[in-house]
């Protein structure tokens, strides 16, 4: 098994095992980022608070909405972005490598390097996944609301909840929504930020390897003389590496939000967005600066904790899964029979 392919699978399981951790934080936190009525806005509540409110108005698996095709995509994301950062990775060591003979560099991956490996990852991961993210947003972003028809005093009380409840919205519902607005082209609204969004991932893997280098180079010329880095050190790099990411690269994370969100064309022309140029004036214009960081705080926590529970589980698989080929290896050699 090449060492990319380990590195994709472990990356999948790992966000994996992350959303399930943090999704109700990411939920509210679009909810928050795509909040464009007044009346609420001075209700504001705190992300607790916030979550509460949803499970009392909408039921505990609004916070859910959407996890079925978020978890194909943070798969998908993780898979493909992992797999893609390991094949780059490598092309830059082996070049990093060629100019220590050729008598430039010490042969290490610079930080410049690091950052165009992460980036050109992930510009291949959005390419591809984000239909996914624009179902995900809108099954996120939908809210169960009650019917405009009045309590008929006879009728019976299920017919009278049987009109007033609205009917389930599943994924194949958010896909049509797209289309029927969109097109194919729908599926890709909001990639344009989104592109500039790599920027994030970008700067997280550059301050994570750099962090790890030098933890690394430290541990070794300690007099235990081992660079081993354990998983509660990885969790505390990888939060770390995302903080930084996360408060540099926040407006652009709202403006996808906005895009990918159901877009209403009948109703405040200042709530419609017609590109991302378009999002980013009339923020401007009519929310100031404050409403390109609407949620910041909710998704601190929520990316943050992601962020360093993926590093820990996805270094920890990446290390079991090479324990166990290594020990099948030995196995293998040590069954053959001598000539």
């Amino acid at each position: 098994m090449s060492d990319a392919l380990i590195n994709g699978l472990a990356g999948a399981g790992g966000g994996i095992i992350a959303q399930l951790i943090t999704y109700p934080l990411q939920t509210v936190n679009t909810r928050q980022q795509t909040e464009r009525d007044p009346k609420r806005e001075k209700r504001r509540h705190g992300t607790i608070e916030q979550m509460i409110q949803v499970v009392r108005h909408e039921g505990w698996d609004r916070l859910y909405g959407g996890l079925t095709p978020s978890l194909v995509g943070t798969a998908a994301s993780q898979g493909v972005y992992y797999y893609f950062y390991q094949i780059f990775r490598s092309k830059a060591e082996a070049a990093a490598l060629q100019r220590r003979r050729n008598g430039v560099g010490d042969g290490s991956v610079g930080m410049f390097s690091s950052l165009v490996v992460a980036a050109l990852s992930g510009c291949v991961n959005v390419l591809l996944t984000n239909p996914i993210w624009v179902v995900v947003t809108r099954m996120q972003t939908h809210t169960k609301k009650s019917g405009n028809c009045q309590p008929d005093s006879t009728s019976s009380g299920d017919t009278i909840l049987a009109a007033l409840e609205p009917p389930p919205f599943g994924t194949c519902h958010a896909i049509q929504e797209v289309y029927d607005e969109g097109g194919v082209w729908g599926f890709w609204r909001g990639v344009f930020p989104t592109l500039i969004m790599v920027s994030n991932p970008s700067i997280q893997f550059m301050l994570y390897e750099t962090l790890l280098k030098k933890l690394k180079k430290r541990r070794a010329s300690s007099k235990k003389g081992s660079n081993d880095v354990s998983a509660l050190e990885v969790f505390l790099l990888g939060a770390v590496a995302k903080l930084g990411a996360t408060v540099v690269t926040y407006p652009l994370l709202v403006v996808k939000s906005r895009l990918q969100a159901k877009q209403v064309a009948s109703g405040d022309k200042r709530h419609h967005y017609r590109g991302t140029l378009d999002a980013f004036i009339k923020m401007i214009r009519y929310e100031g600066f404050y409403g390109f960081y609407k949620g910041m705080g909710t998704k601190i926590v929520q990316s943050v904790l992601a962020a360093a529970v993926l590093f820990m589980v996805k270094e920890e698989l990446v290390r079991g899964t090479r324990w166990l080929l290594t020990k099948d290896a030995v196995k293998m050699v040590k069954s053959k029979p001598s000539s």
